[in-house]
């Protein structure tokens, strides 16, 4: 092994990669420091408007959030998946665990914006596609009140692609919050038992976010348009035809490589957000 002045190169290239490191957690602790940014975070996924092009979009989006969280190190679970029929996805849920889930992920809030040649059209003519993406943070160990007579808990038999029942027992768990009308479901798991407790887990963390921005509200007399999420409020287009390009709207940052960005690498928006902010 070479050495530089009798120290191993080994040695410098890892005390490098520390020093670089502890560089990027300290500049994450001064742009990322709200109290939940260092939690854990709850990511969620629904289309808009648009049938299978839309379910199809929010589908890509779920693959693209999980190359990213796969090449950032953080860990994920699918808490609720609901499979669309032509392909794509209803809705989709994800627990990310890792530091700075939450305040990394939360960037990634609003509605995002697909323009391509449609695969679900015949005359394969240029369509547009929307889907809305939303981040919670993970309430593990905050304190949020839930009365039993408060909840109506339904069960149903988990489904998947066309239709095909994953078992014949009713293993499902959708709950509604009555005083709030927040309703979340879980089907994932083959017990029932497993399925409630995920729904209610999830079900703390919107209350959790619910109650926090109720509190916002108060103080402020106005909406925190940090959290909102509206169909009028668009982050991002990725726009496939007639020419390939990825534009964030609040930043105004552009990236031409859109497979790249739809494989995970979009690192670039959300320090750009951040650092707008």
């Amino acid at each position: 092994m070479e050495t530089i002045e009798g120290i191993d190169e080994a040695e410098i290239k890892a005390e490098m990669e520390r020093i670089e490191r502890e560089l990027k957690e300290f500049e994450l602790g001064l742009l990322l420091n709200d109290d939940e940014d260092r939690k854990n975070a709850i990511l969620t996924i629904h289309p808009g408007a648009g049938g299978a092009d839309s379910c199809d979009w929010a589908g890509m989006l779920l693959r693209m959030y999980q190359r990213f969280l796969e090449r950032k190190g953080f860990k994920y679970r699918i808490l609720d998946l609901q499979p669309a029929e032509e392909g794509g996805i209803k809705s989709a849920t994800l627990e990310v665990t890792g530091p700075y889930a939450y305040g990394i992920l939360k960037y990634e809030v609003g509605v995002h914006r697909l323009v391509r040649l449609s695969p679900f059209d015949a005359a394969h003519r240029r369509h547009t596609s929307f889907a809305s993406v939303f981040v919670y943070p993970e309430t593990e160990g905050i304190k949020v009140e839930i009365k039993p007579e408060d909840l109506k808990i339904e069960t149903f038999r988990a489904s998947g692609h066309g239709g095909q029942h994953v078992n014949k027992t009713s293993s499902a768990v959708r709950i509604t919050h009555l005083p709030t009308n927040i309703t979340v479901q879980c089907q994932n798991e083959r017990s029932q038992y497993h399925n409630r407790i995920t729904a209610m887990k999830i079900l703390r963390a919107r209350l959790y976010e619910y109650y926090r921005r109720k509190e916002e509200e108060k103080r402020r007399k106005f909406e925190d348009q940090k959290t909102e999420i509206a169909w009028g409020r668009q982050i991002r287009s990725y726009i496939l035809h007639p020419y390939k390009l990825v534009k964030d709207h609040r930043t105004n940052l552009e990236v031409s490589n859109v497979d790249a960005v739809l494989d995970g690498e979009i690192d670039k928006f959300i320090e750009a957000a951040m650092r707008s902010c």
